[in-house]
Formats: C-alpha cells, structure tokens, sequence
C-alpha cells in the first residue's frame, strides 16, 4: 500500500473546546468516498486477482500530524463502534465507574464489540444487577450472539437471546451507570438529545477537535446516535489516547484508566477468533485494535503515540482486517515473532467447502 505525507491532521486545534478549521464541508452528504479511493486490499484465487477493495486510511500522531494517507481523510465518515473507548471516557470521567466499584473487566466490556460468549454475558449481568436495573431497562435490542459455537448451543436448547447477548451490551451498561450517577433518567438514553449521548457529543468534539454541531448524524445498529467525522480527526483522538499529553488531568487520567483495561482483557473487546482479540495478544498491548460496522477500523500505538483510522468503502470486515494488519506492520511497531504469530491476521485465507485453501485476502501492493 503506497502513501502520501501531510504535514497536519485535520481536526489539530483547540483542544479543549470547538476547532473552527478542517470541519466537514456544508452540505457534504456523500459517505462513499470519493471514486479514486485507492485499492488497498485484494482477493486473490488460484493465480488471479479476483476481488479488490477500496478505502482510505491514515497514520497520525499525537500533534495532530498525518504520517502517512491513503485517500481522502477529510471526508465524514460513521466511526460506529470503532470508536467505544472515547464514548467510555464519561463513564470514568464523571466518577460513575468508581461509584459502583466496578473495574477493569466492566470498563473493557464498555469498550467492546463482544461476541456473546459466557465469558461476555457474565459481566454484562452482573454489571446491570450491581446497579439495581434489569435487562430491561437496556435500549440497544437483542440479537444471537456472534459466536457461532453461543448461538448453535443456545439454539439447541431453546434459548431466547437478550440484550445481555447485544455485542454493545457493554457500552449501554457504561450509559445507564453513567446516567445513574448523575441523577438523568435511564429512560431514552440512546436519543440524541439525551444528557448522555450530549455529554458523549462534547468528549467526541474534543478528542478530534471538531466542532461537530452541524456534522451529519444517524442511528447505529444498537439505537444511539453515531456521528459523521472526518477521518483524519478520527486517527488524532485515538493518538490521543495513545499520548494523552494535551488532555486536561482528568480526561488523562480517564484516558489511562480505559487504555489499561483495553491491554489488559484483550478477550472481552471481541471473541475467540476474532481479528481484534487475535491482532492484541499478537500484539502483547503494543497495539490496540477496534473494528466497527461498514468498514470501519482504529487502532492505538501507546508507545509511539500515534493513532490508525481506515474506512473501507463496500464495507467488507474482511478488508477491514486486513488493511488494518498492514497499517500495523506499517509502523513496525512489532518485531518479527509477533508478526509470525499474527501472520494469518494480515494474509487471511480463502477456503472452498473442503477447507482447502484456494485464495487469499491480502494487502495491495503499489
């Protein structure tokens, strides 16, 4: 994957309020990217390129500066669920995670897309008891857990998934107890306009800076409201996290408290044989990985302070993965023997009915 070098990312400004530059253009409602959105992934079988993907990706650090692109990074795009650590970053914020004594494991299920495994409901159950609710006070809908092995047991004995199974389950318990402790209903918390989701709104504004007022918005697959950012400005609030040097003492001090737990329980943000638990024990906490729906892909460097946003255009998770593998070694950021251990993350195989490999999904080259 060829890039081009910036010098400033969008969205580098004042840090603890509204940027006025780099906002996204008026009126700019095309999500697509644009059509020289370059190939970064393709699908190869036998000796033939037979699929490619397109997207745009970035590389920034901590001072806003874009280390490498590919594609246009100033364009909004939906982060979706690539982005839970800085919608996490009020629930530790506000003192409500320490109100409840709740921990570690609750704070990387806040940061999660989990698959549903026992493991994930647990937490999730135990969670929304210790803060006196059931499940049915939870507003993001229920679905099988994506752990296919979850689902086939729960299907055979007959169960009913609940939102304990949603993959968000864990980012909606983080705004009930936020919501709880201070004092605002439980009751809508996923609208817009909800003290929650403006409070979310303020902490998204200042971790890209971006004055996201007039962005355009939409609902998420688990009903809150998921804001259209440019991309650049997406990769400087995850450098944030990273270095959070600029943060004022509190949300630092957030910011290192969500980090740790995001090191820590690599299982929890995702599943077993998922790229996102895989890629972070690979990794062993030099890298930080969160996918979200429609392509959508962030990463966090801690170390080098730098931060990692892509947008696949057709939305495929399989290019999603991949791109975001190459971005990582991009960096060379892991050694040799990591890489041996996360070689299949980055040329991920395809396999006919027979399981024999017959292609692979792999970064483009050029």
């Amino acid at each position: 994957m060829s890039h081009d070098h910036s010098s400033c990312c969008g969205g580098h400004g004042d840090h603890h309020g509204h940027a006025d530059h780099n906002h996204p253009a008026e009126g700019h409602a095309d999500l697509s990217g644009p059509p020289e959105a370059p190939i970064l992934v393709e699908v190869t079988r036998g000796g033939m390129v037979e699929s490619v993907h397109r997207g745009r990706a970035c590389i920034v650090d901590s001072d806003g500066r874009v280390l490498a692109q590919w594609g246009d990074i100033q364009a909004p795009v939906y982060p979706r669920s690539a982005i839970k650590a800085i919608q996490a970053i009020p629930l530790v914020e506000t003192g409500a995670l320490d109100a409840y004594e709740l921990g570690d494991q609750e704070l990387a299920l806040a940061c999660s897309s989990h698959h549903g495994e026992i493991r994930h409901t647990r937490i999730a159950e135990a969670w929304i008891k210790r803060i006196g609710l059931t499940v049915g006070d939870y507003e993001c809908g229920a679905h099988l857990p994506t752990d296919t092995e979850t689902a086939h047991e729960m299907i055979r004995h007959g169960e009913t998934p609940t939102a304990f199974h949603n993959n968000c389950s864990g980012k909606h318990a983080g705004f009930l107890t936020t919501a709880l402790h201070k004092g605002e209903p439980t009751k809508g918390y996923v609208r817009f306009d909800h003290p929650v989701q403006q409070r979310i709104l303020g902490v998204m504004e200042q971790m890209t800076g971006q004055d996201l007022s007039q962005a355009p918005w939409g609902v998420d697959g688990c009903a809150i409201p998921t804001i259209g950012i440019p991309l650049g400005a997406i990769a400087y609030a995850m450098a944030r996290i990273g270095d959070p040097k600029d943060l004022p003492d509190s949300r630092a001090e957030a910011v290192a408290r969500i980090r740790r737990a995001w090191r820590s329980h690599p299982h929890l943000i995702a599943g077993k044989d998922s790229f996102d638990t895989g890629m972070m024990q690979a990794a062993g906490g030099l890298v930080l990985v969160k996918g979200g729906a429609e392509g959508v892909g962030c990463a966090v460097l801690p170390k080098q302070g730098l931060g990692i946003a892509l947008k696949i255009d057709d939305g495929t998770p399989r290019a999603r993965e991949v791109a975001l593998a190459a971005l990582i070694r991009a960096t060379k950021v892991l050694s040799d023997e990591q890489w041996r251990r996360a070689g299949q993350l980055i040329n991920q195989p395809v396999t006919n009915r027979n399981g024999l490999e017959v292609g692979v999904v792999r970064p483009a080259e050029g």
